[in-house]
């Protein structure tokens, strides 16, 4: 964004007033004078700049692409310090070398993406963030990768070790090589993620090489991290469909995980936080460890089969509060929220008999089971709140569990979108937007707290930003630009098999509906 462009947005930026509701008595709304936070990209900015002739140069990017992910991490670093900001004996957060914003990309999965650059030349990746998996896997060497989009050219994104010179296999001996069985001579470690829906996996071998990343403090600094990841050489099923085209980044408990690698260097604490915006925007932090003033849940840590899992001791819908004890994982992978009864049923019926609405005919397009019709002069309905009560009391908010589907021209349904699961209980990205969730390991603690990924706090001064390009940037720094990922027609929901050394944990159910067109 050129200067003048920036000078001339800056008052909608700052200054863009709303009007906003505030709940009034027995229920009404009043109206009350609030102010709202653009960013950059959005559809008021660009209408009010396109209205007084402000031009981006190369044209405004198209929003769900690798090219609007590139330009929203491409922009001068902005940053809002905090009064406070000090960080103790810590090290300071550290986050990815392109900027700790995240993307959530309807037509990938309505997953998080970021942008990762790995090796020496850096080379840059548009990722899936995943909790629910451990391992971070790039295409690499493919005999099955996932085929360039529609009408762009050159071939997709893939990581070649020999091009990188600090790229290096990760022996058999290795404490990282869970199938040493399968090593055959001096090779590298294989590896091999199955999730048993649609016969999906990726499978390998274990590299190192380093992840560039950038500290989040007054004085921010490129630096590199020596860390494991796969090597993928054939990806099958939806990865074929252009789920996670690029790779896909695990987040999980396991010690193979990126965060357990930045801790067991101590290169930060054992914690990260992601935060998930209403507008699709978010930012992610390693080693933040949140702040004194958000809600705590103690983590439940199966060692056998580590994931980010809670107990949930009550929920309330509106006016109904329920007693009801179950456990729950939380899981960035999953695009929307899994339960099973009685927790499914508790919540959907309780939730249906307080909405003043038609329900909209079953359908088998749709795996939501409650779905409301939208008159045309709707963006939504009147829904009551939804809230888990956890052990030790504290409340996590459902800000805005519901997803809007277009079904056909000029009509749409509001869905309340929980899937009823055999099962596993999974708290999907739809119950996280709105909020930022600490997964700080070293306490064992879920941590949360409504926010505006776009603000600060004394946890993390920094708001969301790119790469600094007046930081300190080592040797070699040189990252190329992502290339626009594939399109999608259909992802198919994903399942992790138990049988398989470092598998996903996650059911990363990653849902596209066929020639829908979902806000």
């Amino acid at each position: 964004m050129t200067p003048q462009l920036l000078r001339a947005l800056l008052p909608v930026l700052l200054f863009a007033g709303v009007a906003g509701g505030t709940s009034g008595g027995r229920g009404q709304w009043t109206r009350a004078p609030s102010l709202e936070f653009h960013h950059r990209f959005s559809a008021p900015v660009r209408r009010w700049a396109d209205a007084r002739g402000h031009q981006l140069p190369g044209g405004w990017p198209a929003p769900g692409g690798a090219a609007y992910v590139a330009a929203l991490a491409g922009h001068d670093r902005h940053r809002v310090l905090s009064a406070g900001g000090g960080a103790g004996d810590h090290p300071p957060p550290l986050t990815f070398s392109e900027g700790n914003a995240t993307l959530k990309v309807s037509n990938l999965g309505f997953l998080h993406y970021a942008l990762v650059t790995v090796g020496t030349p850096g080379h840059t990746f548009m990722v899936a963030l995943d909790t629910g998996s451990d391992l971070f896997w790039l295409p690499c060497q493919c005999d099955g990768c996932t085929p360039p989009a529609s009408g762009t050219s050159g071939a997709a994104s893939l990581y070649i070790p020999s091009l990188s010179s600090t790229s290096q296999g990760v022996p058999c001996n290795s404490d990282f090589c869970g199938l040493r069985k399968e090593c055959s001579g001096t090779s590298s470690c294989p590896y091999k993620m199955v999730y048993v829906s649609a016969d999906t996996s990726s499978s390998g071998f274990l590299v190192e090489d380093v992840l560039y990343l950038s500290t989040e403090d007054t004085r921010p600094q490129i630096l590199k991290a020596q860390i494991t990841f796969g090597c993928g050489q054939v990806q099958t099923g939806s990865f074929l469909d252009a789920a996670a085209p690029n790779g896909l980044f695990g987040l999980g408990v396991d010690m193979i995980s990126v965060p357990s690698i930045l801790a067991q260097k101590g290169l930060t604490t054992d914690s990260f936080s992601m935060c998930f915006g209403r507008d699709g925007i978010g930012r992610i932090s390693f080693g933040d460890q949140g702040s004194s003033d958000q809600q705590e849940t103690p983590l439940d840590i199966n060692q056998k089969h580590p994931t980010y899992a809670i107990t949930i001791t009550g929920i309330s819908v509106g006016n109904n509060a329920m007693d009801l004890e179950f456990s729950t994982i939380f899981d960035t992978g999953t695009s929307f929220t899994y339960l099973a009864d009685p927790a499914y049923t508790d919540i959907t019926e309780s939730f249906h008999s307080q909405v003043q609405a038609n329900r909209h005919a079953a359908d088998s397009r749709i795996p939501f089971e409650y779905c409301y019709d939208l008159s045309s002069n709707e963006a939504r309905i009147q829904t009551p709140g939804i809230s888990l009560r956890t052990l030790g009391g504290s409340l996590f908010p459902a800000i805005d569990p519901g997803q809007v589907i277009s079904i056909q021209q000029h009509e749409y349904v509001y869905c309340l979108a929980i899937v009823k699961s055999t099962k596993l209980n999974i708290i999907g990205q739809n119950f996280m937007t709105g909020i930022r969730v600490v997964f700080d390991r070293e306490r064992k603690i879920l941590g949360w707290k409504k926010f505006n990924c776009y603000d600060t706090d004394s946890s993390n001064p920094l708001s969301i930003n790119s790469r600094n390009s007046s930081g300190s940037t080592p040797e070699n720094y040189s990252p190329e630009k992502t290339k626009n990922p594939a399109g999608v027609t259909q992802l198919r929901p994903l399942s992790s098999s138990p049988h398989v050394m470092w598998h996903s944990n996650s059911l990363l159910l990653m849902f596209l509906f066929l020639n829908f067109l979902v806000f």
